[in-house]
């Protein structure tokens, strides 16, 4: 008994780490695991429900296809079912495929495809011209993306040949030329880096402003001919011809196969060159060419017989840690890195990587001198998985963070949460430095060109010591020139107009900007949306703070002694006399107090008014709104498709209700 309540436990714990990677990956486009890992979560989760039936559920990620659906997005049923493909991850598994196609309809032709890393996308040409654009979605709906793809400049809009209706499936991707060019800004504007092309790809196909997509540069290659009226073929490699004919770009070097061998020998060739290619692939497809001969093999209840996907493992080399070192963080935190022996992983030469804290060190052993194995998380972060300690020299110490600051030699403490050290000194150079570049940043006060190097310049020169300086460098504009330290004349009076600029942001982007702890970019916006000014913020109470949505008392806490200090309080006033603004532009005006004293959660899609409006109406009512369900919650509001949040509402007994129930409770 105890065995089997051990493997429903181990059910239930790969479903909800499932969902949650895949809310990262489809719905935010930003998965916290590669493919790889993912892929054998999904195996483990798959082996346990058919080993032990009796835990089967119609709710596991195993019987669905994708991830939701986002809400700005309008939402457009597919003409059939967008599906996945059967993973394989051996050698071994695709001879059982070749065996089990040809076990069925005899020697028969392959094609083998490159997978290509991007956003999967459906295309409907109507006469010829295209009409529509789909994302995935779940399969079963898709969000319509036809603005961002007219962007497209390798999209043909208009086909060669006026058929009644054409449908066909593609990948979005970028390249890495235009990737490493969007980072290239985003270090020069001092903003978040993208972490990999397919995450950037799919990312900025999503965004509702489609002048973004032309902007960044994104591509497609087609890989399948879903629906054809009006002209037949016997193959899909003939569908490519064609395709190619009508101006798409197809699968990149396919190849027709007539064994195993060939096959393998393609799937190794794609291999070979992986990290080499301008677009990211994650694996071969292999497809049995004949069209009729699909249909003969059909599909099982959630894949297609007639086609797998190999995946490949992510790449991993041995190396020597060199040494050691520590940076600073902009609030103080100190974090070692293992400065590597150059080693060329997935397509770049990887020279360090991030060992976290401490702990981390203590429990692989890391030391310098060690050979240790380092591959890329999710093919983009260097990481070090392990030390090959039979390679390890003589002599070797065990590593121990310093005592002390690195940069300023101030005291180093514990933080709350036990694992990391940070340095305590308010004078420290590396926390002066990267709170200057954070303030700038695209996530603060968006101060264009205004990056790390541009603050490490301007500090090390004495231009700025806190960031209240930055809005005096506009007396500096003909030294800055002259010296040359932030760029050319140009440079500089774009700088200066950035900064200049930047004053008129409301107060959200002030507040993300301070650095207070555990205040980011969200926090700042409840914030802006519920006090009128910096002046009404900077006297709230921990009390009053912790009513916020989101809000708990460690947060309450460290905004009010944040504002206790005098030298914070002073750089307040000295930003509002350099004529920073310190109003907010979110606050709005209360019509009434009827639901004062209450929160609301939304959840799901109203029929007839967006989640931003209703929370909109809600706050001029005097309530409050948050993003997660407890026992504070007064009403759940609740639209159609709502999910886990109505679920946990209805278990703590908390009043639904739905928008005809809201418009009367505002009449």
């Amino acid at each position: 008994m105890e065995t089997v309540n051990l493997i429903e436990e181990r059910i239930k714990a790969l479903r909800k780490e499932i969902e949650y990677h895949n809310e990262r990956y489809y719905d935010q486009d930003s998965p916290e695991i590669s493919d790889y890992d993912y892929d054998q979560l999904s195996l483990e989760l798959r082996a346990l429900e058919k080993d032990y039936p009796e835990y089967a559920s119609e709710d596991s990620p195993t019987q669905k296809v994708g991830g939701t659906v986002k809400r700005e997005l309008k939402k457009v049923a597919h003409d059939i079912p967008v599906i996945s493909l059967q993973d394989a991850f051996s050698k071994e598994e695709v001879v059982s495929f070749i065996d089990k196609v040809t076990a069925e309809l005899g020697d028969t032709v392959f094609v083998v495809e490159k997978k290509i890393d991007g956003l999967s996308v459906v295309l409907r040409y109507h006469d010829g011209i295209l009409t529509e654009a789909l994302t995935r979605g779940d399969g079963i709906t898709g969000e319509s993306v036809y603005e961002n793809c007219l962007q497209i400049p390798t999209l043909p809009k208009k086909l060669k040949e006026k058929l009644p209706y054409v449908e066909v499936r593609g990948e979005v991707y970028m390249t890495k030329t235009n990737f490493e060019r969007a980072n290239l800004k985003q270090r020069e504007t001092g903003g978040k880096l993208y972490q990999n092309q397919r995450n950037i790809a799919a990312g900025t196909l999503r965004q509702l402003d489609s002048s973004i997509v032309k902007e960044r540069g994104l591509d497609i290659f087609v890989f399948n001919l879903e629906i054809c009226r009006g002209k037949d073929f016997d193959s899909h490699s003939k569908t490519f011809e064609w395709l190619e004919e009508q101006g798409f770009e197809v699968s990149p070097e396919y190849r027709v196969c007539r064994s195993f061998e060939e096959v393998w020998k393609a799937v190794e060739d794609i291999e070979a060159v992986r990290w080499d290619l301008e677009y990211g692939i994650d694996g071969a497809v292999i497809k049995v060419d004949p069209l009729e001969e699909r249909k003969k093999l059909g599909m099982t209840s959630k894949v297609p017989r007639w086609a797998i996907a190999y995946k490949y493992e992510p790449e991993k080399k041995e190396t020597v840690v060199d040494d050691i070192q520590v940076q600073v963080g902009r609030t103080g935190r100190i974090t070692p890195l293992a400065m590597l022996k150059p080693v060329r992983i997935a397509g770049s030469t990887v020279s360090k990587a991030t060992l976290h804290n401490q702990d981390y060190i203590d429990m692989k052993d890391i030391r310098v001198g060690d050979t240790v194995v380092v591959q890329k998380a999710g093919d983009i972060i260097p990481e070090v998985l392990s030390v090959v300690k039979e390679k390890r020299p003589a002599g070797t110490v065990c590593y121990k963070l310093p005592d002390k600051c690195p940069v300023c030699g101030g005291i180093v403490v514990r933080e709350d949460d036990g694992a990391h050290m940070k340095c305590i000194s308010d004078d420290c150079y590396g926390k002066q430095v990267r709170a200057l570049t954070y303030f700038a940043s695209k996530d603060a006060m968006n101060i264009e060109g205004f990056g790390p190097s541009t603050a490490e310049a301007l500090y090390d020169e004495g231009y700025v010591e806190e960031i209240a300086d930055i809005y005096s460098l506009n007396k500096h504009r003909d030294e800055l020139i002259a010296s040359g330290i932030v760029g050319r004349e140009k440079a500089v009076d774009n700088l200066l107009a950035a900064i200049e600029r930047s004053k008129e942001n409301g107060i959200n982007r002030l507040i993300a900007g301070l650095g207070i702890r555990n205040v980011g970019k969200q926090s700042a916006k409840v914030i802006s949306e519920n006090y009128p000014d910096m002046e009404a913020f900077m006297k709230a109470s921990a009390e009053e703070i912790m009513q916020l949505p989101d809000f708990g008392q460690i947060a309450a806490n460290d905004v009010v002694e944040f504002f206790s200090s005098e030298k914070n309080r002073s750089m307040i006033e000295k930003l509002g006399i350099l004529g920073v603004n310190m109003t907010s532009l979110d606050s709005m005006e209360k019509k009434d107090d009827r639901f004062s004293g209450m929160t609301f959660v939304l959840t799901g899609t109203l029929p007839s008014m967006t989640r931003d409006q209703a929370s909109e109406i809600i706050q001029s009512y005097g309530g409050k709104v948050s993003g997660s369900v407890s026992k504070k919650t007064t009403y759940v509001l609740a639209g159609e498709e709502a999910g886990s949040k109505l679920t946990k509402a209805q278990s703590l007994g908390i009043s639904i209700i739905s928008q005809q129930e809201f418009e009367e409770m505002i009449k």
